[in-house]
């Protein structure tokens, strides 16, 4: 996979640059396929998670106004990300990794190979950079419904919404919001390099395509978390200040 990463960085700067077709079918392909599911899932999780069981806990102590803040914490650096990340991968990291797998069982990896095309740069650049563009574009979709769930949850708790937005606002940094952006896009770029290496190596029929899928989806969450810890470590590490919270 390292070694499949490598020759798609290269392949993707190095001219000609003839995967402009494939690359805008691709974006488009994920973007139609995995808006609705995203929206469902952000607000869903964002009401449910942090937005009813942090509130039910605040009002405990007479603390709903805080809520806000705790979205900063909640979706923005982290649910926000990983939802976008987990519903790209349950779908538009499966139909790559199904697509490319039976590609690779009807032998036409290597028919490409034959005739002197690259398969790296014809179906694994344009599907690497759409799917890396469009999930860093969903973040800021997950992030403004995934903060829906907030307020639905503290109107449905009676309280009003200018605290939530004073605690959010103030907790809130540029900071926050690049680097769950930044994070965000890398783990498509995680999710598209597993999904395509997975795919191209596919073997044993159609049963080797479903089994194949089903481990693209698994491995590329476990890169995510992994990848999310050592992100988030350094992040945190090198911007002390966001460990205060106001």
């Amino acid at each position: 996979m390292m070694i499949l990463t490598g020759k798609v960085l290269v392949s993707a700067v190095r001219p000609p640059y003839s995967y402009g077709d494939e690359f805008v079918h691709q974006f488009l392909f994920a973007l139609r396929l995995c808006w609705f599911p995203l929206l469902v899932s952000t607000v869903a999780f964002g009401f449910g998670a942090p937005g009813l069981q942090a509130a039910n806990f605040l009002v405990l102590f007479g603390a709903l106004d805080r809520l806000g803040g705790f979205f900063v914490l909640a979706s923005i650096r982290e649910f926000a990300p990983f939802v976008t990340a987990i519903v790209m991968a349950g779908v538009a990291g499966t139909a790559i990794t199904a697509d490319l797998g039976a590609r690779k069982i009807r032998e036409e990896l290597d028919a490409l190979q034959v005739l002197g095309v690259d398969p790296v740069k014809s179906l694994v650049v344009p599907r690497f950079l759409a799917l890396m563009i469009v999930t860093g574009l969903f973040d800021v979709y997950a992030l403004l419904f995934g903060i829906f769930g907030g307020i639905v949850a503290t109107l449905v708790n009676g309280a009003p919404l200018g605290p939530f937005w004073a605690t959010f606002f103030s907790n809130a940094s540029v900071t926050d919001l690049w680097g769950s952006f930044v994070k965000c896009t890398l783990f498509g770029a995680i999710i598209a390099v597993i999904c395509c290496y997975k795919g191209m190596t596919a073997k044993g029929g159609a049963e080797g395509v479903g089994r194949a899928v089903n481990q693209a989806v698994v491995i590329a969450m476990l890169g995510v978390f992994a990848f999310n810890y050592v992100f988030t470590q350094t992040l945190l590490a090198t911007n002390p200040e966001m460990l205060v919270i106001k």
